[in-house]
C-alpha cells in the first residue's frame, strides 16, 4: 500500500497495471479521513492527459518511479466520472459508487473491506498486513510484480519505454486594429479662365450709308459717351463628396513553426560472456 510518506514520489509520476501497461499519471492523492492514510489516486488519461478518472490505492505498489495498481488499464479509464475539484473532497455516496464499481466491499460505517474468501472478512489495514507478511517471508513472495529474492520480473524480460512529444496549437491576442479618421488641410491649385472688357476704340469714315446719322446733330459742340467695362473673378466653394469605404476585416495565413522538446528513451543493453566458447558460437550462426 501507499504510505503518507510516498505522496511526493506518486503525484505527477506514470500509473501502470499489472500487466505493464501505463494507464496515465497520478494528479491527485485523496486521503480517508478517518485513518489519514492515502484512499485514491486520480489519473490523468487520454491525450494531453485531458481526462482524470479515480482507482484505489490501498494495493498499489510503489516501483522505481511509478505505481502499479492491480486493476486493468480499461477498468481505470472507464470508472465513474467525479469532479476532482468540487472542494477537494469525496463525497460518501461518491466514495460508496467508486468502491462498488472496482468491487470493494465496505461496510455501513463507510469502511473498506476484502472478502477473505473463507465467508470471512478482514478490513483493509489487516488485509494489506497479511500481503506484506507474505511478502517479506514467503519464498516465492512477489512485490508488485517482483520476485522477493531476485528482484527480478517472472518472466525475466525488461519493458523499455520512450517519452513521446505531442504538439497542439492554442489561440492568443496578438494585437489590436482600428480604423480612425481625422481631417487634414491640403492647398490645391487649379487654373481657369477669366474674361474681362477692354475699350477699343473704333473709327469710320463718313459714307453715303451713315450720312444722314452724322449730319443729324449740330454741327460743332461738345459731348460725352461713356462705356462700362466688366471683367470675370474666379469665386470658390468645396462640396463634400463620398471617395470610398473603409472597413477593417481579418484573414488566417498559416505559417509553419518547427518545434523542439527533449524526449527520454530507455536502452536495454545486454552485458554476455566474452569466453572462446561463446565467441566460436557466434561464429558459427554467422556461417
Amino acid at each position: 500500500m501507499i504510505t503518507r510518506e510516498q505522496i511526493p514520489a506518486v503525484l505527477d509520476h506514470p500509473v501502470y497495471d499489472a500487466d505493464g501497461n501505463k494507464i496515465g499519471s497520478a494528479s491527485h492523492v485523496f486521503l480517508d479521513d478517518t485513518t489519514g492514510r492515502p484512499d485514491w489516486a486520480t489519473v490523468k488519461t487520454g491525450l494531453f492527459g485531458s481526462s482524470e478518472t479515480f482507482v484505489p490505492i490501498h494495493d498499489a505498489v510503489l516501483i522505481g518511479d511509478h505505481i502499479e495498481v492491480p486493476y486493468p488499464k480499461n477498468k481505470v479509464k472507464d470508472a465513474p466520472n467525479v469532479d476532482v475539484d468540487a472542494g477537494g473532497h469525496l463525497s460518501a455516496e461518491e466514495e460508496q459508487r467508486l468502491y462498488d464499481y472496482y468491487g470493494i466491499r465496505w461496510d455501513a460505517g463507510g469502511t473498506a473491506y476484502v472478502d477473505t474468501g473463507g465467508g470471512g472478512r478482514a478490513d483493509a489495514d489487516q488485509a494489506d498486513a497479511g500481503r506484506a507478511d507474505a511478502d517479506l517471508t514467503g519464498s516465492e513472495g512477489r512485490a508488485g510484480g517482483l520476485d522477493a529474492r531476485t528482484g527480478r520480473t517472472a518472466d525475466d524480460a525488461m519493458t523499455r519505454s520512450e517519452e513521446e512529444m505531442h504538439v497542439g496549437v492554442e489561440r492568443e491576442q496578438r494585437g489590436r486594429a482600428r480604423l480612425r479618421k481625422y481631417v487634414v488641410t491640403e492647398e490645391v491649385q487649379q487654373t481657369v479662365p477669366l474674361r474681362h472688357e477692354e475699350v477699343v476704340v473704333e473709327r469710320e469714315p463718313i459714307t453715303e450709308a451713315n450720312r444722314d446719322a452724322a449730319l443729324s446733330g449740330p454741327e460743332i459742340t461738345e459731348s460725352e459717351h461713356e462705356v462700362t467695362l466688366h471683367a470675370e473673378r474666379p469665386v470658390v466653394e468645396t462640396e463634400a463628396v463620398p471617395q470610398e469605404r473603409v472597413r477593417l476585416n481579418t484573414r488566417e495565413v498559416t505559417d509553419e513553426e518547427t518545434v523542439r522538446g527533449r524526449v527520454r528513451k530507455e536502452r536495454i543493453e545486454a552485458d554476455l560472456p566474452d569466453d572462446e566458447e561463446s565467441r566460436r558460437g557466434d561464429e558459427g550462426l554467422d556461417r
